[in-house]
């Protein structure tokens, strides 16, 4: 997906909602264990409530690798409905990959070829040659990890580098490589107070914000901060909405919780 149609269902929804599937088999609704794939059956149930809410999903790949094959196969389900029957879904494969050379290239492959998710989150630690074989790919997007939400990024992230915080070495080296207009980047709602230096280092780059919610992050000091013309924000939300109930009616919740985020966002836009 190109990022001019991605604006474009912005703009239509009055959205820049980004669902996360971290589907967790021991917090999903108990009567869909009884399905033959409990994790699709959630899955799909959640995005035919939730898709006129949003713009796009997460799957976070960890959720479905931690059951094996069984886990894997319910991901290519997943991703093949929603190419299927919602392509106008940005979708993000939360991966947080990050190796050099053909390793990185077949990692891009799996993401964008095999499974045709438009994105995949890379850690940006081993430099140029592990991010820049996923840029290579045509209307593909890589979301570099640049300031997380969790505590540990402090640990990293924010220390001075030569009189200058590692986050932002991150944004400005990764502008110099080929194909950075592919780039989008992780930046925390927790962080939302660096936004605004953020914003000077990449002004037309897509953010994916996740810690809105759950994790205590401001939906609206982030658009205080963060938005730009484009909007340029994709507002991540999983638990908050995906289990906003663990019974029967889980969808409806869902969706429930979604409109009242989307709401939000529509009043934002105008």
């Amino acid at each position: 997906m190109t990022t001019q149609k991605l604006v474009a269902q912005i703009r239509k929804k009055k959205s820049f909602l980004c669902i996360g599937l971290d589907t967790d088999l021991d917090k999903i609704p108990t009567h869909l264990l009884e399905e033959e794939d409990p994790i699709f059956a959630f899955n799909k149930a959640i995005i035919d409530a939730t898709h006129h809410l949003c713009v796009a999903y997460k799957p976070n790949t960890a959720f479905y690798e931690a059951y094996g094959i069984e886990g894997w196969k319910a991901l290519q389900k997943t991703i093949q409905y929603l190419n299927s029957n919602y392509p106008e879904q940005f979708t993000i494969a939360d991966a947080k990959r990050g190796d050099i050379g053909n390793t990185a290239t077949r990692y891009a492959k799996a993401f964008f070829e095999n499974l045709a998710f438009d994105s995949v989150t890379i850690a940006p630690y081993m430099g140029q040659d592990s991010i820049e074989p996923f840029l290579a790919f045509e209307n593909k997007h890589t979301i570099l990890l640049a300031l997380t939400s969790n505590t540990g990024a402090f640990d990293f992230q924010t220390k001075d580098i030569s009189g200058k915080e590692l986050y932002k070495v991150v944004l400005e080296t990764s502008k110099t490589y080929q194909n950075a207009e592919n780039l989008m980047y992780v930046v925390g709602a927790t962080k939302a107070t660096h936004l605004t230096k953020i914003r000077e280092i990449v002004p037309d780059n897509f953010l994916l914000v996740p810690g809105v919610g759950a994790q205590g992050g401001s939906l609206e000091e982030v658009c205080k901060y963060g938005m730009n013309s484009n909007v340029g924000l994709l507002i991540n939300s999983s638990r908050g909405i995906i289990y906003a109930s663990n019974k029967k009616d889980f969808a409806d919740a869902a969706a429930k919780s979604a409109k009242k985020i989307q709401t939000q966002m529509r009043e934002t836009l105008g």
